[in-house]
Formats: structure tokens, C-alpha cells, sequence
């Protein structure tokens, strides 16, 4: 696996639309289903990346603060499943009710969305505003696995709460660093 970080999509960019299926529901859900009154999160997530499952906890506590304040979340997994099985729908599904999403976990086969987000690895991190701007786009904090820095969420949360009190977003964002996205071979 190795060290990948963010495309960093253009600050500004409307949010790409996506039909995916709900790995936990089995519904197809699209951006507007999942889209917050105030703020989206968008995130690139998969089962096995050792950089996602080191930040899980955080991200279960964003959403459960978040989401009563007008925050929608999606996780999305585009990793090719034939040569990366564990992150194959149904153990999206198990890993979604395991870990505590209480969020939509999304099952990107084309990898369409990924592509359309240019999204780079696992995690990635976009923020888009109540207007499906993308505001923040980055990492969740500055912690990795192996490192005593403590998980706080601390950028993501800093994008967010700017966007919840109508300020502006620091501009200053760091790329988020994971496993790359595991693309099909053509």
C-alpha cells in the first residue's frame, strides 16, 4: 500500500452528482439524498487501509456531532474488489455496522465518483457548503497510526464549524495522506 495524498479538487468546484448503492440499506443513493441543509461531507473511505481504520473512531464521533447541526455525510468505497476482496460490498457492509457509521457507506464499482471527485486515497475528505460548494478539501487532522498525536478531527471540525457560522474557510489545507485508491487495471 502506498502513501498517497489528496488531489486537492479546486476550492469551489460544485459537487460531482453520484448514484451509488448503500452497501448497509441496499438503497441507491445520490448526493441530493445525503445532502446537509448547511454542509456535505464526502468521504473516501475503504475497509482495510490501516489510515482509515486509524481515524474510524474520529469520524463516528464527527458524524454523531455534525449531523443534528444540518450535516450530511457519505463514506464511498472505489477500490477494485477482484484484487482487494475485503473491501467488497458485503464486508462494506459488516465493516459499516462494526465500526459505527451512522451514515451511508457507498459501493463506487465504476469508480466514476472517484474519478469525478479525483479523489486519490483513502481517506479523503471534501466539504461542501449548503450552496454544494466545496469549501474544504484535505485531511482530517494531523494524527497518523504508529504516532501518539491524538485524533481530534481538528481540520475537518475548524471547516465545518466555519461553514456552520457563515465564516470563511481557512484557506490553508492540508492534503489528506492514505493508501491510494486501488484502481482497476484496464
Amino acid at each position: 500500500m502506498a502513501f498517497t495524498e489528496s488531489n486537492m479538487l479546486p476550492i469551489g468546484t460544485i459537487a460531482p452528482p453520484f448514484a451509488l448503492p448503500d452497501t448497509v440499506s441496499g438503497n441507491t443513493i445520490t448526493f441530493d439524498d445525503i445532502a446537509g441543509e448547511k454542509a456535505t461531507i464526502v468521504m473516501f473511505l475503504c475497509n482495510h487501509c490501516p489510515y482509515v481504520i486509524h481515524v474510524n473512531e474520529e469520524i463516528v464521533r464527527i458524524a454523531l456531532d455534525y449531523q443534528p447541526k444540518g450535516v450530511g455525510l457519505v463514506g464511498i468505497s472505489s477500490n477494485d474488489v477482484e484484487n482487494y476482496p475485503d473491501d467488497a460490498p458485503d464486508k462494506m457492509q459488516e465493516h459499516a455496522r462494526q465500526v459505527g457509521y451512522t451514515f451511508p457507506y457507498l459501493y463506487d464499482e465504476s469508480q466514476e465518483t472517484a474519478r469525478a471527485y479525483d479523489a486519490a486515497c483513502t481517506p479523503d475528505f471534501y466539504v461542501f457548503d449548503g450552496s454544494r460548494r466545496l469549501v474544504y478539501r484535505g485531511r482530517l487532522d494531523n494524527a497518523r497510526p504508529k504516532t501518539d498525536t491524538p485524533l481530534t478531527g481538528a481540520d475537518l471540525r475548524a471547516a465545518l464549524d466555519a461553514v456552520l457560522e457563515d465564516r470563511e474557510v481557512n484557506s490553508v489545507q492540508y492534503p489528506s495522506g492514505g493508501c491510494n485508491i486501488k484502481w482497476k487495471k484496464d
